[in-house]
């Protein structure tokens, strides 16, 4: 039976969503054991949200759904990499394809990804 570590991080698991096709990284998050279960259970990834305490279907309200491809379990059973296909094209709700759109430079930072989609259409204020 697959055991999962939840109790090194209070209850939560990080987990990465890396692109099923093009094996870019989308995001980090965390999932919590309803979460796990929900995704499990759906072949959609659910999380769970810190700053809300509750849980969230990835893209339930922009459409930007991840479906479940395959899921890799770390070595101490406390980290997920899930593979995903990504519909609408975009894992961040900054509206680019992946999170990590910004890169460390010298001076700072710069973006170096493209938006999928504007955020004020999707999420309004």
């Amino acid at each position: 039976m697959l055991q999962l570590n939840f109790e090194k991080l209070g209850g939560l698991l990080p987990v990465i969503a890396q692109d099923y096709k093009t094996q870019d990284v989308l995001m980090m998050a965390f999932m919590n054991q309803e979460a796990w279960k929900r995704t499990r259970e759906t072949g959609y990834v659910h999380y769970y949200s810190r700053s809300r305490n509750a849980l969230w279907k990835k893209g339930e309200q922009s459409g930007n759904l991840q479906e479940v491809k395959e899921i890799r379990i770390d070595c101490d059973s406390d980290c997920l990499l899930i593979k995903v296909n990504q519909i609408g094209g975009a894992a961040c709700h900054e509206g680019y394809h992946s999170c990590f759109y910004r890169r460390v430079t010298p001076d700072g930072t710069e973006v170096d990804g493209q938006k999928v989609f504007d955020p004020e259409e999707k999420y309004g204020d």
